[in-house]
């Protein structure tokens, strides 16, 4: 090898070796992108309502800050952003407003996909986005632990959680209301176009009676006929009356349920992946069952 072809060739690892320790920054920098999706995120200024200011933290011993926080993680690594009251009082137990992903999707998207952030904080919610893990029970399991997780950092009154989710995300939000060992977590789901049918509920032992609002559509060609199903198992878990009724925003609404807990079917008409934009009644929906005793279990 002479002289010229040394340069050439040390050239060529030197480009090699730029590439390589280059290629971990620009891993981190396009995560970060994707994280914070180029949109700024509107806050709500909470109306703490005179029941929340029951449950009381110290805020010296909590290190989570107000506003936007990103790349929180579950200890296998399920990543979720928080979002607060734009006037978060760290000493007020706030409600927990969990939503979890659809496949294909992140917490970013997911996010701007819902629009839960202002309309929620304004009502007094902190709002947390999980990833889309692998669809398991063990990943169902792991998503029930950010509330516990969120605790240790933010005021969160762990009694009231509460879970939606669209597609995958609405199966995990199901799931963690019917599983064994989790169902104690949420205090109400929504879960929408969830992946779960009769068929997968019908040996399962029935939890106690708990708030739930389905949402699902006539033209899911994925998933078809699920959400009927499914909120059928659920009212009568419930000890609803068998024939729901329909209601002022389109739903159906089952009756005389076991401790006044609401049972809501609401059935759109766009494809499987289209959120069904309901974003507004979720959370009326959540703030009602805030006003329903806790279920025995918890």
């Amino acid at each position: 090898m002479n002289m010229t072809q040394l340069k050439v060739y040390l050239l060529r690892i030197n480009s090699w070796q730029k590439v390589l320790f280059g290629l971990p920054i620009l891993i981190m920098v396009v995560m970060l992108l994707m994280d914070h999706s180029g949109d700024s995120v509107e806050l709500g200024q909470a109306v703490y309502r005179p029941e929340m200011l029951q449950r009381l933290c110290k805020p010296d011993q909590l290190s989570g800050d107000a506003g936007e926080t990103y790349g929180e993680e579950t200890e296998n690594g399920i990543k979720y952003n928080v979002r607060t009251p734009a006037n978060y009082d760290a000493s007020v137990a706030h409600p927990l407003l969990l939503v979890f992903s659809p496949a294909g999707s992140n917490r970013a998207k997911t996010e701007k996909t819902t629009g839960f952030t202002f309309p929620a904080t304004q009502a007094g919610f902190i709002v947390a986005y999980a990833d889309h893990p692998e669809l398991s029970p063990s990943t169902t399991v792991e998503l029930g632990t950010i509330p516990r997780l969120m605790a240790k950092k933010w005021c969160i009154d762990e009694k009231q959680v509460y879970v939606t989710g669209h597609s995958d995300g609405g199966t995990s939000a199901m799931a963690l209301a019917f599983m064994t060992g989790t169902g104690h977590i949420p205090r109400a789901i929504a879960p929408s176009a969830a992946g779960v049918a009769y068929d997968d509920l019908r040996d399962r032992r029935c939890p106690e009676p708990l708030p739930v609002m389905v949402m699902h559509s006539s033209k899911d060609r994925l998933f078809p006929g699920y959400g009927q199903q499914a909120v059928g198992w659920w009212a009568a878990c419930n000890k609803c009356d068998p024939i729901p009724d329909k209601i002022a925003n389109g739903c159906s609404s089952y009756s005389g349920c076991a401790g006044g807990v609401k049972t809501l079917y609401c059935e759109g008409d766009q494809i499987h992946s289209h959120w069904p934009e309901r974003t507004q009644d979720i959370i009326e929906f959540f703030v009602s069952a805030s006003q329903v005793s806790p279920r025995e279990a918890k």
